[in-house]
């Protein structure tokens, strides 16, 4: 069991497979694809999202992912492909596996918001 948050990142690393921006772009385009920004709101505010992203700040993920509570997010849907991202990709990680954990099977992790080469939205 991990002790430390270093092996807790290297556990999630381990279970959610990591992506290039241009996988993401392509999965992104096949549609079906939910891409979810992890990182806090002034972060967010500071340089903008990935287009078409959601923000859910990694604190209150599972409470938007999961379908039996009054603050589910309706775009969050299990059928679906996961693409996180935070700003370096530690939080990412960390929040793919609580995904894999609640039964999401498609998680991937693109990492930092500055691996990402395509549009972005304010």
């Amino acid at each position: 069991m991990p002790t430390s948050v270093k092996q807790m990142i290297e556990a999630a690393n381990a279970a959610v497979p990591k992506i290039t921006s241009d996988e993401a772009a392509a999965m992104i385009k096949a549609g079906n694809t939910l891409v979810v920004d992890v990182r806090d709101a002034p972060e967010v505010a500071a340089s903008g999202k990935i287009a078409g992203a959601v923000h859910v700040s990694r604190g209150m993920l599972e409470f938007r992912a999961d379908p039996e509570l009054p603050s589910h997010d309706k775009a969050f849907d299990r059928s679906k492909s996961v693409i996180l991202y935070c700003a370096s990709g530690g939080r990412s990680a960390l929040a793919g596996k609580l995904l894999k954990d609640m039964g999401y099977e498609k998680v991937f992790n693109l990492g930092g918001f500055k691996d990402w080469t395509g549009a972005v939205e304010k």
